[in-house]
């Protein structure tokens, strides 16, 4: 019999060799342990094991199979619908990636539409800012023409009111 709630003693530094035995001493042990009274003993509950999975509906067992053969046909049957689950589950996995990809490929041909918008728009602003130019290099051409003018006209009147 094992105690559980026993009291601790404090160590005799006398070897057990040099002590007698003490029978009183071994009743006054149980009787300590009787009235402390019974441990405590708590019951385990034991988890309820899940429901054996159906057959899948595809498969159905013949008469004349015995029943070892039945238990594992349906092991097979069950694995073989598990991994079926999940190529399924690895489907759906793939159709949203296939979803994400049309979103990204209609995502990115507005990208391209407005791109190429950018670049028509980009070159009608080159080319305006090309024509400004040229528009003011032509009149800057003018003018300096004016000027030269103007300057040829002075230097001959200059020159013929001093001669």
């Amino acid at each position: 019999m094992r105690v559980q709630h026993a009291a601790a003693r404090p160590f005799d530094a006398t070897p057990f060799d040099a002590r007698p035995f003490d029978v009183s001493q071994i009743e006054g042990d149980i009787r300590e342990a009787v009235h402390q009274g019974a441990p405590h003993i708590q019951a385990v509950e034991t988890e309820q094991q899940p429901a054996k999975p159906q057959l899948p509906d595809y498969v159905s067992h013949r008469e004349d199979v015995s029943e070892i053969g039945k238990l594992s046909a349906e092991a097979i049957a069950r694995e073989y619908e598990a991994t079926a689950k999940e190529i399924e589950t690895m489907g759906e996995v793939v159709r949203d990636m296939v979803q994400r990809c049309e979103q990204l490929t209609t995502s990115a041909s507005s990208m391209l539409r407005d791109i190429k918008a950018t670049a028509v728009r980009y070159r009608q602003e080159g080319k305006r800012i090309f024509d400004e130019i040229e528009s003011c290099s032509s009149a800057a051409d003018e003018v300096r023409k004016l000027c030269d003018t103007f300057r040829d006209k002075i230097a001959t009147k200059t020159t013929e009111g001093t001669s």
